[in-house]
């Protein structure tokens, strides 16, 4: 699976949250780093359909991902997870699986036990910060996913526990055989799991590649880690 997207221009008013991004994602896991108001969440607004864009293309093995409404990208396979958690709390783990299959019409078969969660029965409001990110995460991966969009996921978590999700998120591509893109605020952690990373900076791409090269660009290191040039 290859994500191409093609200067990508999103404006608000007069702002420009993204200016003409271009960046191709590839299989595997993908980082997408930058700090906040970079247009991170933006760019997943945009291939998720929640926001239309000015001008710009975006394909998925040539699949033109801007030419469907978002029902229809979710039953093509591109997923999501929020900052904002979805989980339904009155209902049980299960139940919100089951609550995603019928809305995506696919299967939700061994998710719960694949992403770590071993009370199926449990209201989801009963459920530790960790336990719901894992629902979370079971819930994008219901039926058929192709591209799985992660917006920090390990938000809230403890350095523990953040890795301890992690293990869960790196064998989605291999197991799914579904492109991962993440966005996540723990640098290291990105350098950790992630092969390629992009990074955006003022609704900008600074520069995309190799997870190490990027991480020791000094043009990520200035605008991301606050560092300035050696």
């Amino acid at each position: 699976m290859r994500l191409l997207v093609e200067d990508l221009l999103v404006r608000f008013g007069g702002v420009r949250p993204l200016d003409g991004v271009t960046v191709a994602f590839d299989s595997g896991l993908c980082g997408l780093i930058g700090p906040n108001g970079a247009g991170k969440t933006t760019l997943f607004n945009v291939l998720s359909g929640f926001v239309r864009p000015v001008s710009g293309r975006v394909t998925a093995d040539g699949t033109n991902l801007l030419a469907l409404p978002p029902h229809r990208r979710a039953r093509w396979g591109l997923r999501r997870t929020f900052q904002q958690e979805q989980v339904v709390t009155e209902l049980s783990a299960a139940d919100n699986l089951r609550l995603a299959a019928d809305h995506l019409g696919g299967r939700d078969a061994g998710l719960l036990d694949f992403c770590g969660l071993d009370d199926p029965r449990r209201p989801a409001g009963e459920l530790t910060l960790l336990e719901r990110r894992r629902l979370e995460l079971a819930r994008a991966l219901v039926g058929t996913p192709r591209i799985v969009l992660l917006d920090e996921p390990a938000a809230g978590l403890s350095d523990a526990e953040s890795r301890a999700l992690a293990e869960v998120v790196v064998a989605v591509p291999d197991k799914f055989d579904a492109l991962v893109v993440l966005i996540e605020h723990d640098v290291a952690l990105v350098g950790e799991v992630c092969a390629t990373t992009a990074v955006l900076d003022f609704g900008r791409l600074i520069t995309s590649g190799p997870t190490a090269d990027v991480l020791a660009d000094e043009r990520v290191r200035a605008a991301y880690l606050g560092e300035g040039p050696s």
